[in-house]
């Protein structure tokens, strides 16, 4: 059985993942305009009739500001609890509307999706794990710090975006205001490179064969740096960046099984072909 995953922007400007298999995917949060959204899955050989909801961590804009058309361009459910659809005055067609509670299995197709808490300034974030029968795949950003419900996802993930957000002494010797360093570094803001390689060191399960390290900090932080600190650790797990800029490569997770043919053409290359 296979997921086959995606970033199609990770950072402060817009973030946007893609999770599925052969039949069903769905978005966790839609941070970029629709016309980009479907640019670059045009580029990655992705379709979005494929795409058969989106779900939402938080309500914070590079999250949330390309729903309103996505949604209503492709008819698609938005899974929302209702504290965060007030806070981000998200206007959307109530039918579209689909509240969750905490550790809820969603059925989507045959993708099974749970949210859980977790610490972050915003009115009721959540992070969420998609599963494929025995492939799971975690979302995990906009993190203030590692609770109890992140360490035990976390250990059960196959594949995972992690946030390594900042690096500590590039935070500290830049030129934010000291307000905003103490919310980055606070406790409910963002989670350090540091922060983010303890769990991964300490966490991970044999299992875990793709990190893809995101929503990185454009003036703290620096992907060389990232990938370097993490490569040292990285062992089976494949180390990918996200990009501010652009998507990544669409990457294969878990293993074919008795209903599963090979991996789509391209995968791991970005050049999927899905028919």
């Amino acid at each position: 059985m296979q997921l086959f995953i995606t970033s199609l922007n990770s950072g402060s400007n817009g973030n946007c993942y893609y999770i599925g298999n052969r039949r069903d995917a769905v978005l966790v949060d839609a941070g970029i305009s629709c016309r980009e959204t479907e640019r670059r899955m045009v580029r990655l050989g992705l379709s979005m009739d494929k795409v058969r909801a989106i779900f939402v961590s938080h309500e914070h804009s590079d999250h949330i500001k390309g729903i309103p058309v996505l949604a209503k361009k492709y008819q698609l459910p938005v899974y929302i609890t209702q504290r965060t659809l007030n806070s981000g005055r998200l206007s959307l067609p109530l039918q579209q509307v689909k509240e969750f509670e905490p550790y809820e299995n969603i059925q989507i197709g045959d993708l099974c999706i749970a949210a859980f808490p977790k610490f972050h300034d915003a009115a009721e974030p959540h992070s969420f794990i998609i599963s494929y029968n025995d492939v799971r795949v975690g979302v995990f950003t906009d993190i203030g710090q590692p609770c109890e419900h992140v360490i035990s996802q976390f250990k059960q993930c196959h594949a995972a975006f992690l946030e390594a957000n900042y690096d500590d002494e590039m935070l500290n010797n830049g030129n934010y205001p000291y307000y905003l360093k103490q919310r980055i570094r606070g406790g409910m803001g963002h989670l350090s490179n540091k922060q983010a390689l303890e769990l991964f060191t300490s966490c991970r399960s044999v299992g875990l064969s793709h990190l893809l390290l995101s929503h990185l900090s454009k003036n703290n932080n620096c992907p060389d740096l990232v990938y370097n600190l993490f490569s040292v650790h990285a062992g089976n797990t494949n180390i990918i960046v996200a990009s501010r800029y652009e998507e990544t490569a669409v990457y294969t997770v878990g293993i074919n099984g008795p209903n599963d043919s090979l991996a789509p053409k391209g995968a791991e290359t970005g050049q999927l072909e899905f028919f």
